[in-house]
């Protein structure tokens, strides 16, 4: 088995994907996720470029990190300068991490048109600033910019430019796709190429993501001889993204009949976490269709694909999600079969069959919500309540029974005129009937919804306290198509409301012409299902 050393810099070219912005404790945070997947580098960013980017090197020397080496990342010196009066070396060496990064041009177009110099004086530079670190006893790598776009141009002064800093001391060269443009073939072949001319270097392969290519062209390169891929965590990065650590490391791992280690043995189960981790710090929405990570990774819809994975999860899962610390789905929409429902209630701890006329009733009610705009394949909590309650009533009891609503709804008047500077009220008030008591309640919110929530929280809570560690994840709203009977504003809207408490999240499902009665179904069934999974798990509600 080889070994490939996987080099994560979603601290630093992750940082500048549009929509990413790390504040400083969010790179700690995440560098500290990062070596606990283990893995070997973690490019932390650009001493000096921001005082954030000067602070986490200043205080990620105080914790212990297991695996993973902190780098700081830097270019060559200035051609108009010496590398002893270089700023930008200065401050990488200030950083005193054990390993520096340093970025230099390998495409002669750039050193003509961007550094105006000569390639010779180009050549002398990115020596010297190699020699120069390795002088003050660090380790260096050498990013060779916009290497493949050079080899297509230029290769004698690309190649120059690799065999330079090797001699000047290089404990390895990382070639670059820096555009996003090079085919995996084309990477392969450049990857050949320098191992054959070099082979005692260490060679690391960056990709860009312009094309869809970057895990392909970084898995072409290990093939070819890599032994260092950088990538960041769920692909981040500038423009479309860098290459994927989430997917490159299960294929090298798993594929290729398991010929490459990445990461310490075990730690490939941390896969999922780990991105989740990242996308939540970097507040970004998971991208569910994410392959090994996501969440529809291993979610099968289709009857004839769940009635195999009921027989064999090899039949429509190329390798086992708990691999990487996923996990199957069946979803249910109107599209599900009978096996669909017998997967999810054998889940669910009931063990059905295809024939049972319980679950003849369940597709056909699911099938019926579903053509009314009931997105089961979203809101699973709904669908496990749906189940419970065709099983009847001993499989899941009425915690309360919702008897009557209203919502008010007020803003301050003078003269007949609203001020448009003053704060809408809202106002719920709810009667249920909880464990054989009538409660009437009444509460304010920050809108309808919210005054709805609180008015049932406030007439539950005396009965089940453990409601108080629910909370809020998200609410979305989507019009459905117009019917003949709902259109314009009067249109069916579907709610989807995420929820959570300490051990696990959930979602569940409204639909309604009226907005307010259909996030008060999502909301009723929320709490219920809160209720349940409580009950059944061994913890009092009350």
């Amino acid at each position: 088995m080889k070994n490939i050393i996987i080099y994560d810099t979603t601290l630093r070219d992750g940082n500048q994907a549009e929509d990413v912005n790390f504040s400083l404790e969010d790179k700690i945070r995440v560098a500290l996720k990062l070596d606990e997947l283990g893995v070997a580098y973690i490019e932390g960013g650009w001493p000096g470029a921001s005082p954030v980017e000067t602070a986490f090197f200043e205080q990620i020397v105080t914790r212990k990190l297991k695996h993973a080496t902190i780098v700081a990342f830097g270019s060559t010196f200035h051609p108009g300068a010496t590398a002893e009066t270089d700023k930008n070396l200065e401050a990488l060496l200030a950083a005193n991490t054990k390993t520096v990064t340093i970025v230099g041009k390998s495409w002669e177009v750039h050193v003509h048109e961007a550094l105006r110099v000569t390639p010779e004086r180009y050549l002398q530079v990115a020596a010297e600033s190699v020699a120069y670190l390795k002088a003050r006893q660090r380790e260096v790598f050498f990013d060779a910019e916009h290497f493949f776009d050079g080899m297509a141009d230029n290769p004698a002064f690309t190649m120059a430019v690799i065999r330079r800093v090797l001699e000047a001391g290089a404990d390895g060269v990382t070639l670059c796709d820096t555009n996003g443009g090079t085919l995996p073939r084309k990477i392969m072949e450049a990857v050949r190429h320098v191992h054959q001319e070099m082979p005692d270097a260490q060679i690391g392969i960056h990709t860009h993501n312009d094309c869809d290519l970057a895990v392909a062209a970084s898995v072409a390169a290990v093939e070819a001889g890599a032994t260092l891929v950088q990538g960041t965590i769920n692909g981040v990065g500038e423009r479309t993204g860098n290459a994927n650590l989430c997917s490159i490391i299960p294929i090298l791992e798993l594929k290729e009949e398991k010929a490459y280690r990445c990461l310490p043995e075990g730690h490939l189960s941390m896969m999922r976490d780990v991105s989740a981790y990242v996308a939540e710090v970097a507040n970004l929405a998971p991208f569910t269709r994410q392959p090994f990570v996501g969440r529809s990774a291993f979610a099968h819809k289709g009857g004839i694909h769940v009635s195999a994975v009921n027989r064999n999860s090899r039949l429509y899962e190329h390798i086992n999600p708990a691999d990487v610390g996923n996990e199957q789905r069946v979803l249910l929409t109107e599209m599900s079969g009978r096996s669909n429902i017998v997967y999810m209630a054998r889940r669910m701890g009931f063990h059905l069959g295809n024939d049972d006329s319980v679950v003849k009733g369940i597709l056909e009610e699911l099938k019926e919500k579903a053509s009314l705009g009931y997105d089961y394949a979203a809101a699973e909590a709904s669908v496990e309540l749906l189940i419970l309650r065709k099983l009847g009533k001993d499989r899941l009891r009425d915690f309360f029974r919702l008897m009557q609503f209203n919502v008010l709804e007020s803003k301050r008047m003078t003269d007949g005129v609203a001020q448009m500077d003053a704060v809408m009220q809202s106002e719920a008030t709810v009667t249920l009937e909880v464990e054989g008591t009538m409660e009437h309640t009444a509460a304010f919110g920050e809108g309808p919804v919210n005054a709805l929530d609180n008015a049932l929280r406030k007439a539950l809570y005396g009965f089940y306290p453990r409601l108080k560690e629910m909370r809020l994840v998200d609410f979305k709203v989507r019009v459905l198509a117009p019917t003949k009977e709902h259109k314009g504003t009067g249109s069916l809207v579907r709610v989807l409301i995420e929820s959570a408490d300490q051990h696990h999240k959930w979602v569940t499902v409204g639909v309604s012409f009226n907005i307010i009665e259909a996030s008060l179904q999502a909301l009723v069934d929320s709490v219920t299902y809160k209720l349940y999974k409580d009950e059944n798990n061994g913890q009092s509600t009350d």
